[in-house]
């Protein structure tokens, strides 16, 4: 039994393991109860109905993305994982969004709205259409009291001043409000003034801008011919009518903006052609001038009296090339008469005659030396030669004591076996022979 026996931590982390296993992610709605804020930033509170509560905790990081301040039973829609807390033994929700419970319906309702109509092609990006660069006539549907209106014609006068501006006042808000807008939005498109319609609205609540997240007027928007320009709350509000529009502007300020050129940059550019065309002109006047001064020169220069003035002086030209070409060939021939001059005298008959007898002078001692000299080598080659023979002549060595043993027919005795016991044997000394006999063998 005592292997089954838990301690308490250890009961408490099974629950808890067992708790977040069978819960990974839940939605609670109910009404905010025993609201603690600690220095830590954390909010702890319970979530209670009627009949039961359950612990909340929504720490630090995740509680400053809150869109609302949490207050006592006010009721909300918590979204977190169910857990443990060990030490105490209390098991609770650890939140990672919580939203107000009313505006959750809305945003789940909006989001699954938003979702069928992006499946059928209704916010398309290729659908849309290119605003008009130099619009004459705008449309903006809003509500004529409050401060969109103003901002809208403040930042026209100031940008555009030449676009024409129609106020088409319809509410912003409450039941009736996307009818009425759908109402206008078809007259404006059916009357064909406007070259593009500007749906504007200030801030509010996701219940407050409701109305442009009508399902009709957004498919109304989609199918404008006119392009639309959709400016619903502030930047980060975004409604249907934002994204079935051709162009969705962070504010209505801002899609003024987009809808008109700048004045300042349309002087500017103003200002460039005016320069451009200035220059272009400028351009074009000076090559005209050059065209008319090289005209000039060739109406000049064919008159006949300009025409004979530079014949004359093409004449003149050639005259002096022709006298200077014909210096150069007269010292080319010159130089070549001294030259030809030069090498006649060198091959004359007696001149020749004369080198061939000092070369025959000088030629007449060299055969007797030559042979003198050839004679003097021979012989000094010849002794050499003589040296060589004694020196390696068999004569040489027996004078110097020794003998060569040969048998009768002149073989000669290298060992002992080139002779037999009984054999005779000559020994030549270096003054003559001696007959000797082979008595023994050692």
């Amino acid at each position: 039994m005592d292997e089954h026996i838990l301690t308490p931590s250890q009961l408490n982390t099974l629950a808890r393991d067992l708790l977040e296993g069978a819960f990974p992610l839940v939605l609670v709605e109910g009404e905010i109860g025993n609201l603690s804020r600690p220095g830590s930033g954390h909010l702890y509170f319970t979530l209670k109905d009627a009949r039961a509560q359950v612990r909340c905790a929504l720490f630090k990081p995740k509680s400053q993305w809150l869109k609302f301040v949490p207050r006592e039973g006010l009721r909300v829609l918590a979204r977190g994982r169910l857990t443990l807390y060990e030490a105490r033994g209390d098991y609770q929700l650890v939140l990672d969004s919580m939203e107000e419970a009313g505006e959750g319906a809305l945003r789940r309702a909006l989001d699954e709205l938003k979702a069928r109509l992006q499946a059928e092609g209704v916010f398309d990006p290729e659908r849309k259409r290119a605003l008009p660069a130099w619009p004459r006539r705008l449309a903006v549907l809003t509500s004529p009291s409050g401060a969109v209106i103003r901002d809208i014609v403040s930042v026209l006068r100031r940008r555009f001043p030449l676009v024409e501006l129609d106020l088409l006042p319809v509410p912003v808000q409450g039941d009736n409000a996307a009818s009425q807008i759908r109402t206008m939005l078809q007259r404006a498109i059916d009357c064909g003034r406007y070259d593009a319609i500007l749906l504007a609205r200030g801030g509010g609540s996701l219940e407050d801008l409701w109305a442009f997240n009508d399902e009709a007027l957004a498919r109304a928007v989609a199918a404008s011919p006119i392009p639309i320009v959709s400016a619903i709350g502030h930047e980060t509000d975004f409604s249907l009518s934002d994204f079935a529009a051709d162009l969705r502007a962070p504010t209505p300020s801002a899609a003024a903006e987009l809808l008109v050129p700048d004045r300042a940059a349309l002087s500017a550019r103003l200002d460039a052609l005016h320069r451009r065309v200035a220059n272009l002109q400028q351009h074009a006047l000076r090559e005209r001038s050059q065209r008319a001064d090289r005209a000039f020169l060739r109406l000049q220069a064919l008159r006949p009296q300009a025409r004979l003035s530079a014949l004359a002086q093409r004449a003149q030209q050639a005259h002096v090339r022709l006298a200077h070409a014909m210096q150069r060939r007269l010292e080319r021939d010159r130089a070549s008469l001294r030259h030809a001059d030069s090498v006649l005298r060198a091959s004359h008959p007696n001149r020749r005659i004369q080198q061939l007898r000092e070369r025959l002078a000088a030629l007449q001692g060299r055969p007797q030396a030559l042979l003198a000299r050839r004679l003097q080598h021979d012989a000094l080659q010849l002794r050499g030669l003589a040296r060589s023979l004694h020196a390696i002549s068999p004569l040489a060595t027996v004078a110097r004591g020794y003998s060569i043993l040969q048998h009768g027919d002149g073989r000669i005795v290298r060992s002992i076996g080139d002779a037999a016991v009984g054999d005779t044997l000559d020994a030549r000394l270096h003054d003559g022979l001696l007959r000797v006999q082979v008595q023994a063998k050692p």
